[in-house]
């Protein structure tokens, strides 16, 4: 009898110690199942946040160049006049979104982005105050202003050019776009 027992206590000792093991195994792969499901997670919902941030700042950059466009029809009626180039009437209201998109660009960033609209704003506001000294200068002489300062309102135009094109480099590297050339 005493061997029955030693048999039975030992086939329940190996039974006992079977589940063990088999219970220990299936919770630890199940935790390797878990934190990889995870960090799974994590990865996706990080991919998320930048994509959503990479929407957000073309969505910024892209509304920084349309104030861009309409403070460029602005300057260009004041060089050219009303009646040759209908655009915005008045530059400061044009001006002052301008500034409130440019505002939104430094809070988007990155930082080569916001230094590329902050010379582009400059620019901008120079040529605006460049037409205001030109036309209080000669604002008796007959014909636009265009036409009377020629030189003054071509390098205005290569500079607008320069300045958006370097705005739109650093954008688009920002964007992880890739850059167009020519």
């Amino acid at each position: 009898m005493r061997d029955t027992v030693a048999i039975a206590l030992i086939t329940s000792l190996s039974t006992l110690t079977a589940a063990g093991l088999t219970g220990l195994v299936t919770a630890l792969t199940v935790r390797r199942q878990v934190a990889g499901q995870l960090a799974a997670a994590r990865e996706e919902r990080a991919e998320q946040r930048t994509l959503r941030r990479q929407q957000a700042r073309r969505e910024t950059y892209v509304g920084f160049l349309a104030a861009c466009d309409r403070a460029y029809r602005a300057l260009d009626t004041g060089w050219v006049g009303v009646e040759t180039a209908p655009g915005e009437e008045s530059p400061y209201p044009t001006l002052r979104t301008l500034d409130e998109a440019y505002n939104l660009v430094l809070l988007a960033g990155p930082d080569p982005v916001a230094e590329a609209a902050g010379r582009t704003v400059r620019s901008i506001n120079e040529e605006y105050a460049k037409q205001r000294h030109l036309h209080r200068e000669q604002a008796t002489e007959p014909g636009v202003l265009a036409t009377r300062h020629r030189p003054e309102h071509l390098t205005a135009l290569r500079e607008r050019t320069t300045h958006r094109n370097a705005f739109t480099a650093a954008a688009r590297t920002a964007l992880d776009l890739p850059t167009l050339t020519g």
